[in-house]
């Protein structure tokens, strides 16, 4: 399996594919005017006295303007993306709500018409980047929430809730563990990240130092293992695995899924992958029904013994009754006499 497969942003064939699919079009649109330019000419040659009229040239710059004016509306809607996804990481870092009337009052704005399509990119790049799912809580008020994906229940935003979330860069390394087999080098995981323009040496704009986040921060908080990989090796030959916060908290089947999402691919598309995920699925649904027996057994004793202590009171009352009745009648025998 390529590095390729499992990196978070678009593989290097599908950049290369982007890169080469822009290029077209702007060679096509410049082709375009190149062409449309000649027709012009040679109508205007063709025309008595090498003119043509009015009309012709109004709608001949007509079409030339449409897709100056299309690539005008694509800027302005991704500007409105980029404002959208910061609005929401403000109220992620507040833990507040947000709706759809607070995104087109304070972004989207004379753009309504274009809201779900604001949104959806928004949501996308919010799921790539950060980890984080845009969610739908009430559609009546149209309310919407922010939570980390994969239910993890770390964000590696500081405690004054400054910063970044980190949950997108934690999600890809441990995406790259997975699809190397449970194990990846140290020089695989960096190779990934560069794709992203991710760089040990340098400070990112998001995750800050990347090398102390996944080397350090990611390993205290028990997400990743970083070892020497062979104790001889020269110079020091390091890999990851998953730690055990890891392997409590994420589903490896959800994991595929949003890999493969990614790529426009199915889980299946990785067969050694998916059969392992299949398993920890099956390996997790037996833990919660052991878990949930455990707890309706415990459930079950802490009854009989309440009700045990419960029997054992109403006993000693009893015997308490009694014990001072006769020791009434003791001390008043003369008296019934």
């Amino acid at each position: 399996m390529k590095d390729s497969s499992i990196s978070g942003t678009p593989s290097s064939s599908q950049c290369s594919q982007s890169a080469s699919f822009s290029s077209t079009v702007t060679t096509g649109t410049s082709l375009s005017r190149s062409t449309e330019g000649s027709s012009i000419q040679e109508e205007m040659e063709k025309s008595d006295g090498g003119s043509t009229s009015q009309e012709e040239m109004e709608q001949s710059s007509t079409l030339q303007s449409l897709p100056d004016l299309e690539n005008l509306h694509i800027d302005l809607l991704d500007e409105k993306v980029e404002l959208l996804i910061s609005f929401l990481l403000q109220k992620y870092q507040m833990r507040e709500p947000v709706t759809k009337a607070d995104m087109i009052g304070n972004v989207v704005k004379e753009y309504k018409d274009d809201f779900l399509e604001i949104l959806r990119s928004a949501s996308e790049r919010m799921e790539l980047v950060f980890g984080l799912d845009v969610k739908e809580v009430d559609p009546i008020s149209h309310s919407y929430t922010l939570a980390n994906k994969l239910d993890l229940t770390y964000n590696g935003m500081l405690s004054d809730q400054q910063g970044m979330p980190k949950t997108g860069l934690l999600i890809i390394i441990l995406g790259v563990v997975f699809m190397k087999g449970n194990c990846a080098t140290e020089e695989e995981v960096w190779k990934v990240l560069n794709m992203m323009d991710i760089y040990s040496w340098r400070k990112h704009f998001i995750f800050g130092e990347p090398r102390r986040l996944i080397t350090s921060d990611l390993v205290k908080e028990r997400y990743l293992e970083y070892h020497q990989q062979v104790p001889t090796s020269d110079p020091p030959r390091y890999e990851f695995l998953w730690g055990p916060r890891a392997h409590a908290e994420v589903s490896k089947m959800k994991l595929l899924e949003f890999l493969a999402k990614i790529h426009g691919t199915n889980p299946k598309s990785f067969p050694s992958q998916y059969e392992e995920a299949l398993r920890d699925e099956e390996e997790r649904a037996q833990a919660r029904i052991e878990a949930a027996a455990g707890t309706s057994a415990m459930a079950s004793a802490k009854a009989k013994v309440m009700t045990f202590v419960s029997s054992r009171l109403r006993h000693t009352r009893t015997s308490l009754t009694l014990a001072c009745f006769f020791i009434y009648l003791a001390a008043n025998m003369e008296n019934l006499s």
